[in-house]
């Protein structure tokens, strides 16, 4: 006695295959994608910190042939209409990495439109692997999302943290005691 296979039929496969594509086509417009917004600004900063790190190392491993150290120069402020609908007018766009021994430029990289660089310009390092310039740190921020950078001046040290956005409600009044 031959017992019967249990098998979809193609049709049965095709009903089911366009009821999921019809479910993905009502789903997918309504899912916010703000979580991979907020998430731009922390992997920027990143970015941009590991390229601090890289360019400190350079100065230290180049110290013997290059005293004059290392350079990390932020470029491209914002300034056309066209860009500020996603940037701040005082945003970078990219940022270098310069031998200053030799002016040879090491690395070149650019930020996403959607987040905001803001902030010190350069960072030199030198051949100690500390930083050369006194100078304030960098903010990243994007969807709600903000994080420094910044370089302590005698170690070189990068540090990324994330700072919470503060509201810009008035506080309130507090009533003395009495």
């Amino acid at each position: 006695m031959r017992t019967k296979q249990k098998a979809f039929t193609l049709a049965e496969l095709i009903i089911v295959v366009a009821m999921l594509g019809a479910l993905a086509a009502v789903a997918i417009p309504r899912m916010s994608f703000g979580l991979t917004a907020k998430y731009k600004a922390e992997a920027t900063a990143r970015k941009i910190s590991a390229s601090l790190r890289k360019c400190r190392q350079l100065a230290i491993t180049n110290a013997k042939t290059n005293p004059s150290g290392f350079r990390l120069t932020m470029t491209g402020k914002s300034a056309s209409k066209s860009i500020r609908l996603t940037r701040t007018s005082s945003s970078y766009s990219g940022y270098t990495i310069t031998n200053l021994g030799t002016s040879e430029i090491v690395q070149t990289e650019t930020i996403n439109s959607a987040v905001s660089c803001t902030g010190a310009s350069t960072f030199t390092f030198g051949p100690l692997g500390n930083r050369l310039t006194e100078t304030n740190g960098l903010v990243v921020s994007a969807s709600g999302k903000r994080c420094a950078i910044s370089v302590v001046s005698a170690t070189g040290m990068v540090k990324c943290t994330e700072k919470a956005i503060t509201s810009l409600k008035k506080p309130k009044a507090i009533k003395p005691i009495m």
